[in-house]
């Protein structure tokens, strides 16, 4: 069930050194694919990196926030053609929410690493830094990495009880 799922999905940072299963990565891959997007524009792309060196050098694009991707056997980035459609960045993050699903239905973590409107050393963009070392064309976007591998740390599921309900409304505000 979806909800079960939604309770047990823990940001990971740390992984084991192991790497993730082809298959596994066919099946994020595919469901990323299957994300919604408005008028059905798709306007995202996906990189699946497993190379180290890459991912080291990925790590290293913002200053903080990013470190824990050298120590990920995959990572997936998301970008996206803003000229596609004008919600390139809601579409792309329910793209990548929908690889952070995946993951988890397949016993590995994931976190999210920021990375549109992100800045690295020199005041650099971060999104500029990961199309150089990935060769990105200059009309693309990158909105975030997925690290993705088998989970070298455990966290509790959420705890139903301590949700912060005040921030439900009902019929109005």
């Amino acid at each position: 069930m979806l909800y079960d799922l939604l309770k047990s999905r823990r940001s990971i940072r740390k992984f084991q050194n192991k790497e993730v299963e082809k298959e596994k990565i066919d099946i994020i891959l595919k469901s990323a694919l299957m994300a919604p997007s408005s008028r059905s524009r798709r306007p995202w792309e996906f990189i699946a990196v497993t190379d180290k060196e890459k991912l080291e050098k990925l790590s290293k694009i913002r200053e903080h926030s990013s470190d824990f991707l050298a120590g990920a056997p995959l990572g997936i980035v998301v970008v996206a053609n803003p000229k596609t459609c004008d919600v390139w960045i809601e579409d792309s993050s329910i793209a990548a929410i929908i690889i952070q699903l995946s993951a988890q239905s397949l016993g590995l973590g994931s976190c999210w690493i920021q990375v549109r409107e992100r800045f690295g050393r020199n005041n650099k963009r971060a999104g500029d830094i990961v199309k150089e070392i990935l060769q990105i064309p200059d009309e693309y976007e990158v909105e975030c990495i997925i690290a993705v591998g088998y989970p070298a740390e455990e966290k509790k599921p959420y705890n139903v009880d301590e949700l912060p309900y005040n921030k439900l409304h009902f019929e109005s505000f």
